[in-house]
C-alpha cells in the first residue's frame, strides 16, 4: 500500500472511531415510566378547595339534618413520622354555610390536621387518627388493595375503576382523572346500601368523594333503600378550585 493510501486508510478509521464516540456520548436517556405520582402531588403550599354537602338521617330523633360547608385542604409542612418517613401535615380549613353571607366574606378556620404520606408504592392519609391507603402505585385499572392495611379496621378492598380519563368535575374539565371504588355492595340487600368512591385528578389530587351509607328496616317491595332511608349518611365533597400559597 502506498504511503498516500495508507494515510487515507488511517484517516478513515479515525473518522469512524470518532463517530462511534460521539454516538456513545449522545446516547438517548429514556425517561422513567409514569407510575401515577401526579395523582398525589406533594408540593408544599398546594391547596384544594371543596364544597361539601352532607345529609344525616337520624332514626333516633326521627329527623333529617342537612350540612353545607366549604373545605380547604393544604399541604403545610413536612415532618418525620413514627416510621422514620417524610410525611406532610395536611391542614383542613372550614367555612360554614350562612345564607346571609357569601363564602368570600368569611375567614377560614382550622378544622383538622391530618397526615399525608406519599411513598414509592402508595399514598397514605391519616384521617381522624386512622391511616388509610388511598392510592397504590403504579396506577393501573382493576388493581385492588386493602385500604385498611395500615389500621385495625376490617379489610376493605379498594380498586381502580378507571385511570387517565378526561372528565368534568363540577364544571372543570381535567385531562386525567382516576376513580377509586372503596366499597359498593352490589349484592341484593333490601335494608342496607353502601357506596364509597373517590376521584383524583393528575397534578391536583382529590377532586371528588362520595359516601352513601344508609339503612332502612321498613321493606317495601320494588323500592330501593335510597328511597326509604331511616338512618345513615349521604356525603359529597366536590372540587371548586386549587392553587399554591
Amino acid at each position: 500500500m502506498k504511503a498516500g493510501d495508507l494515510l487515507k486508510y488511517f484517516i478513515c478509521i479515525l473518522s469512524v472511531l470518532a463517530g462511534l464516540a460521539l454516538t456513545g456520548c449522545h446516547k438517548k436517556t429514556e425517561a422513567p415510566p409514569d407510575v401515577g405520582y401526579g395523582y398525589a402531588p406533594d408540593l408544599i403550599g398546594k391547596y384544594v378547595v371543596y364544597d361539601v354537602d352532607s345529609t344525616v338521617f337520624d332514626d333516633f330523633a326521627k329527623d333529617t339534618l342537612y350540612y353545607k360547608y366549604r373545605i380547604k385542604e393544604k399541604l403545610s409542612e413536612t415532618f418525620t413520622d413514627n416510621q422514620g418517613r417524610t410525611a406532610i401535615r395536611l391542614i383542613r380549613y372550614i367555612k360554614r354555610y350562612d345564607p346571609a353571607r357569601s363564602y368570600d366574606q368569611m375567614d377560614w378556620t382550622v378544622k383538622d390536621v391530618w397526615n399525608y404520606t406519599r411513598t414509592a408504592t402508595s399514598l397514605e392519609v391519616v384521617e381522624e387518627n386512622v391511616r388509610y391507603v388511598k392510592l397504590t402505585f403504579p396506577v393501573k385499572t382493576d388493581v385492588s388493595w386493602n385500604g385498611n392495611a395500615q389500621n385495625t379496621l376490617p379489610a376493605m378492598d379498594y380498586k381502580y375503576l378507571y385511570t387517565d380519563m378526561k372528565q368534568s368535575v363540577n364544571g372543570t374539565v381535567f385531562d386525567d382523572v382516576l376513580c377509586v371504588e372503596q366499597k359498593d355492595d352490589k349484592r341484593k340487600n333490601v335494608i342496607h346500601r353502601q357506596y364509597y368512591i373517590e376521584k383524583y385528578a393528575r397534578n391536583v389530587g382529590l377532586v371528588y368523594r362520595e359516601i352513601t351509607d344508609v339503612y332502612s328496616n321498613t321493606v317495601v317491595a320494588g323500592v330501593p333503600v335510597e328511597q326509604r332511608i331511616e338512618k345513615g349518611i349521604i356525603y359529597k365533597l366536590t372540587y371548586i378550585t386549587h392553587g399554591i400559597e
